[in-house]
């Protein structure tokens, strides 16, 4: 029986006990997609776009309690203009279209990450979709925009320092992990269960890297636009045949 198939009778079933709370994605490939079928990079994000829909509507659909997609890296600031610029645009479509999605499925949509870098259109557009689906009860879906895993870590060192010289040095010396995680972008995150990557890539390319430090990795050959529900149930699969240890036995 085919991995597909096995996890198509897993979902089938409704046994949902072995399916992580927490899932996040770094979505990789956009650009070769297009390569391949010769057209332009934002070609390639538009229809990873789509991706993004058919995963987001599917992990709701299961249960997922988060899922957090690596949208745009601090890194991606290097990218030409015209493909920032692009990016952005697309962005800005993107939170204006997804808010009648985002409510029909009950997500609760945040983003983390270096907003302010943000053009001030995409902020506001953002801080609309966040406000009209706080209410929501389901899942929270998380954007990375103008991330970066050691800066958001540095970040949280910088806060805890300006706390010790305000409050006194026993504050930083008295830290525990729960503290420090208090400093992040979202206090409130739960730490991935599982991390997939797309494109057949075996690195976590500086993302989340405090939040991963026993999460189970999945990578996928299947290129970012290419990645839909079938390939999510493939990932689903293969934690689910896991054991997870944490360090024991």
């Amino acid at each position: 029986m085919s991995e597909l198939r096995k996890t198509r009778r897993l979902l089938e079933k409704g046994d949902f006990a072995h399916l992580p709370r927490a899932v996040a994605i770094i979505m990789d490939g956009n650009g070769r997609w297009a390569e391949r079928q010769g057209l332009p990079t934002l070609r390639g994000h538009e229809q990873g776009a789509e991706s993004v829909r058919a995963v987001t509507r599917e992990c709701a659909r299961l249960g997922i309690e988060e899922l957090t997609l690596y949208a745009f890296s601090t890194e991606n600031w290097r990218r030409s203009q015209d493909e920032v610029t692009g990016l952005m645009g697309l962005l800005k479509r993107y939170l204006i279209e997804e808010r009648e999605e985002i409510m029909t499925n009950d997500i609760r949509f945040r983003a983390i990450g270096e907003l302010d870098r943000l053009p001030d259109e995409i902020t506001d557009e953002y801080e609309k979709t966040r406000e009209m689906s706080a209410g929501n009860s389901g899942m929270v879906l998380r954007l990375a925009l103008s991330y970066g895993g050691r800066r958001e870590i540095l970040r949280a060192a910088q806060s805890i320092a300006r706390r010790a010289v305000e409050e006194g040095i026993e504050t930083a010396l008295d830290l525990d992990e729960d503290e420090f995680a208090r400093h992040l972008y979202d206090p409130e995150m739960l730490d991935p269960d599982l991390l997939i990557r797309t494109a057949g890539e075996m690195r976590v390319s500086n993302f989340l890297l405090w939040q991963i430090s026993y999460s189970e990795f999945v990578a996928r050959q299947a290129l970012w636009p290419e990645f839909r529900e079938e390939e999510l149930h493939a990932s689903l699969h293969a934690y689910a045949a896991r054991e997870r240890r944490f360090g024991g036995r």
